[in-house]
């Protein structure tokens, strides 16, 4: 998972104005400090987000993020 990917899903479960505060203010059980910091150690994204979301509970299904609605490209 890149980096980018990992805000992606935090701002899709929390929304963009909570995402901040709990990637800033919570530390993760497992890795002692706080997502933003993990990431900033060099901690897999991966890694980070899966705590994340054991610490809130969020169920399997929403693990991956919304579903979206495919683009169309104008290919058949």
């Amino acid at each position: 998972m890149k980096q980018s990917e990992f805000w992606a899903l935090l701002e899709d479960e929390f929304g963009s104005a909570n995402a901040s505060i709990i990637a800033s203010s919570l530390e993760l059980p497992g890795l002692r400090a706080s997502a933003r910091d993990s990431l900033a150690n060099g901690t897999d994204p991966r890694l980070v987000w899966t705590a994340i979301c054991d610490l809130h509970d969020i169920p399997a299904e929403r693990r991956l993020g919304k579903d979206k609605e495919p683009r169309d490209t104008g290919a058949l």
